[in-house]
């Protein structure tokens, strides 16, 4: 008979705070229901290494609501990790003083471990497939690439980036709209470091034996293929994001007033749309990028420099087109909370702590 156990998964982030309650049958969600607030937890963290009072206000607030709706889902065990703001951050004892007393065992998790929880969330959409997977959030991204098949991971590489939407806009616009000059300055900043990411990831499948590229491939491999190693250029053929930037721009895109994930959720986004959305963005002011059809008022400020994050991550990697995903952090917490309670050890190799 298959097991089913409900699980709370807590993700506060650099721009948004978000919780999933849900139901996780034999390792797979069968049920969810997902909020979000943006709470701006980064709000001058890269300039100050301080959490300002008045963000740790906003997640508070946000959490304490969470925290009542844990309560009336009445979940077996609840995970809350912290990540690319928190750890930036010299002093957060505020904060996690005050989500512990809301009940909570508040993590802040190192940036590895950030990017397998989001492999890990969305893999579940691409069984067996070798995929890269980049989360360009508000102060960081992580990018991993590899496979995920018999409820194992196998991962080529796995690294966090100190670039994000939020860190980009305060560190190189000096309003809203943005010089072209401070535009070129980002770029500048942003591109050779996923130049160099990338590049070291074609050289690690370059490096793998023949016996693992073909596990990575496995039509390759169910085809009867002669083995083969990597190319030096293997990246894999399928790029996948996360997070609010991409699924801000399918709705922009789109025109969706009412914001429809089910819509968003495997979507594409071309190189072509991702310059497209960066041009328009960066020619309008904060209110003017608000009152377009499907952008949250709060994200705006921060939605061009994001755009740009998106149009460098896919250049410096040679994608022409990524597909969005819904899935993510969220969902590997999930995944992996109610693996930790079921079981102890977990996919991701990480294990968190329960409340």
């Amino acid at each position: 008979m298959a097991s089913s156990v409900n699980v709370a998964a807590v993700d506060i982030g650099t721009v948004t705070s978000r919780l999933l309650l849900a139901t996780v049958r034999d390792g797979a969600i069968v049920h969810a229901e997902k909020l979000s607030a943006i709470t701006d937890l980064g709000q001058g963290v890269d300039a100050t290494g301080e959490l300002a009072p008045e963000a740790v206000d906003r997640v508070t607030a946000a959490c304490a609501d969470y925290a009542a709706r844990i309560r009336s889902f009445a979940p077996a065990a609840v995970g809350l990790t912290l990540t690319s703001a928190a750890r930036d951050a010299h002093h957060g004892d505020v904060l996690l003083g005050n989500l512990r007393q809301l009940g909570f065992r508040p993590q802040i998790i190192p940036g590895e471990v950030e990017a397998r929880l989001t492999f890990f969330g969305v893999a579940a959409d691409f069984p067996g497939e070798r995929i890269a997977v980049a989360d360009p959030g508000g102060g960081s991204t992580e990018i991993a690439l590899g496979s995920c098949a018999g409820g194992a991971l196998a991962l080529d590489r796995v690294q966090s980036l100190n670039i994000g939407c939020r860190r980009v806009t305060e560190r190189f616009f000096s309003s809203l709209p943005p010089a072209q000059a401070e535009l070129e300055a980002a770029a500048a900043w942003v591109a050779p470091q996923f130049r160099e990411y990338w590049q070291a990831a074609r050289r690690a499948c370059a490096d793998a034996p023949a016996d693992l590229a073909d596990k990575k491939n496995p039509a390759t491999a169910a085809a009867g293929a002669a083995p083969s190693p990597a190319a030096p250029s293997a990246l894999p053929d399928r790029l996948v994001a996360v997070g609010g930037t991409v699924t801000t721009m399918v709705a922009m895109l789109n025109e969706l007033v009412s914001y429809d994930s089910s819509f968003v959720h495997l979507s594409e986004l071309t190189l072509a749309q991702v310059r497209g959305c960066v041009e328009r963005l960066a020619g309008l002011s904060a209110e003017q990028v608000a009152a377009l059809p499907g952008i949250q008022a709060k994200r705006a400020p921060v939605m061009a420099g994001g755009a740009l994050v998106i149009r460098e991550l896919m250049q410096a990697g040679g994608y022409q087109s990524l597909t969005v995903s819904e899935n993510g952090l969220l969902v590997g917490l999930a995944r992996t909370v109610a693996e930790a309670f079921e079981k102890g050890a977990t996919t991701v190799g990480w294990v968190p702590e329960l409340s």
